[in-house]
């Protein structure tokens, strides 16, 4: 018996120490494969995140700029015939037509808000005939063939859009004539150039870095303006003066082209 278990403690001390040695011998094997098997591994490629784009152009208005409109106009007047010891309302019409001219001018833009100066000419059609109340066998006839304006602008900039108002001075050219009803043939006329002011509004927008394009609309207050007579024909010679106030309204398509380039970037504007 005692052989028997002596022979068995021997066999499991034999066992035990190959259990150990297995697991010693692995754990070596371990260490040495792991850095090896680290320096076999690919590294990870490092990328640079590419740069953020640039911030867009910001549309600079400030600079001179020309250009050219068209549109449509419309003149009211009222005419009153001067007499001696009378005061005769011979009625108000309204004429309308086309209008063409070109306009030049500068701005300044402080952050948002936009200031200028503008000069504006245009040809206009603006011409009425009408039987006159006093007496039918004559008609009248008056004539706006000129505006001009000249106005400062203050406006409010989002990028290229730009909304405005302007207001000033404003000149027309006017003709006032006494018909032959019958013939048609000029019997008294007299031209005159008036002064008056203007209110205006208007949008423009920059749809290229030099080229903007824009709708306007004007109201032009003449007032009053007394005429004299440079012909006298013996049918005319009741009507040796008049009276005749003008009010005037102006729509126009504009395109300007701008001196100058895009700007300053967002963080130095806004």
């Amino acid at each position: 018996m005692v052989a028997t278990a002596f022979r068995v403690a021997t066999g499991m001390k034999i066992i035990m120490k190959k259990i150990w040695f297995a697991a010693a011998f692995g754990l070596a094997l371990l260490g040495v494969a792991a850095p090896a098997s680290a320096a076999d591994l690919a590294a990870k490629p490092y990328v640079k995140a590419p740069p953020p784009p640039p911030p867009p152009p910001i549309y600079d208005w400030t600079g001179f700029y020309i250009g050219a409109n068209g549109g449509w106009g419309e003149s009211r007047n009222c005419v009153d015939f001067l007499g001696t010891g009378f005061d005769f309302a011979d009625g108000c019409r309204e004429r309308s037509g086309g209008l063409v001219g070109g306009q030049i001018g500068y701005r300044w833009q402080f952050n948002q808000f936009v200031v200028g100066v503008e000069g504006q000419g245009d040809w206009a059609d603006l011409s009425n005939t009408r039987v006159s109340l006093i007496n039918p066998l004559f008609s009248t006839r008056t004539k706006t063939d000129g505006i001009g304006l000249i106005t400062g602008q203050i406006g409010y900039a989002w990028n290229a859009s730009l909304f405005y108002f302007k207001g000033g001075a404003a000149v027309t050219d006017n003709r006032f004539s006494i018909l032959s009803t019958l013939t048609g043939a000029e019997l008294a006329a007299a031209s005159a150039t008036r002064w008056g002011g203007t209110v205006g509004v208007g949008w423009e927008y920059g749809f290229a870095p030099n080229w903007s394009a824009g709708i306007e609309y004007d109201h032009l207050f003449m007032g009053n303006s007394n005429n004299s007579f440079s012909v006298v024909s013996p049918i005319a010679a009741a009507f040796l003066n008049n009276r005749i106030s003008q009010d005037v309204d102006m729509v126009t398509v504009r395109f300007n082209y701008r001196f100058g380039g895009w700007g300053a970037p967002v963080a130095a504007r806004y």
